[in-house]
């Protein structure tokens, strides 16, 4: 995958198909020491400690329609480039934790995507799973949580095309005053 926002559209998707109604996602980039950490956890229906150990083989998936997964497996590639780390530990019946850590200053090291795009596409295709998204940059932070902006909504839902606008844009902003006032796609990849 080109970026890490793709990554994290996987681990998003993973999280959804093991029926997990509440996610938290947290990024946490430290520019001087040039460390990226991306940690998702699910309320999902958990792996055995057997499955754990095989989620990262590319020959491995829990799925019937293919007899591949490749999705962690590159995640840990992409961090292992870098000389990171990508690391999961789950519970059956209690979710699942996946955390990434990416050292941004590696030529190999993905810019990090339209992690805003990547937010907004998710919540409004899945408006009925509660996301919490916290941003930190250098010790700055932002948070976007969809049970406090259903509250706010009252009957309108997060699928409705203007509330997606309004994610989009919003996080978009956010974002861009986290590093600076760059736009997404200028946000550097490298410090």
């Amino acid at each position: 995958m080109e970026e890490l926002a793709l990554h994290v559209l996987d681990l998003i998707q993973n999280s959804l198909e093991a029926g997990a109604r509440h996610l938290v996602l947290t990024v946490v980039e430290d520019r001087a020491q040039g460390v990226l950490t991306v940690q998702l956890l699910d309320d999902g229906r958990g792996m055995e400690a057997a499955t754990q150990q095989r989620v990262f083989d590319p020959f491995f998936t829990s799925r019937t329609t293919r007899r591949v997964g490749l999705g962690l497996p590159l995640l840990r590639a992409t961090a292992e480039a870098t000389g990171g780390l990508a690391e999961l530990a789950s519970r059956p019946g209690e979710g699942t934790r996946v955390q990434v850590v990416v050292y941004t200053r590696h030529i190999d090291c993905p810019p990090l995507g339209d992690l805003a795009l990547t937010v907004a596409v998710s919540v409004a295709a899945n408006p009925q799973v509660e996301f919490c998204y916290t941003h930190t940059v250098d010790g700055r932070s932002m948070e976007f949580d969809t049970a406090e902006l259903r509250s706010q909504l009252a009957e309108v839902p997060l699928s409705d095309p203007a509330v997606y606008q309004w994610m989009l844009a919003f996080l978009r902003e956010e974002l861009s005053k986290l590093y600076g006032g760059a736009k997404c796609n200028e946000i550097p990849s490298r410090s």
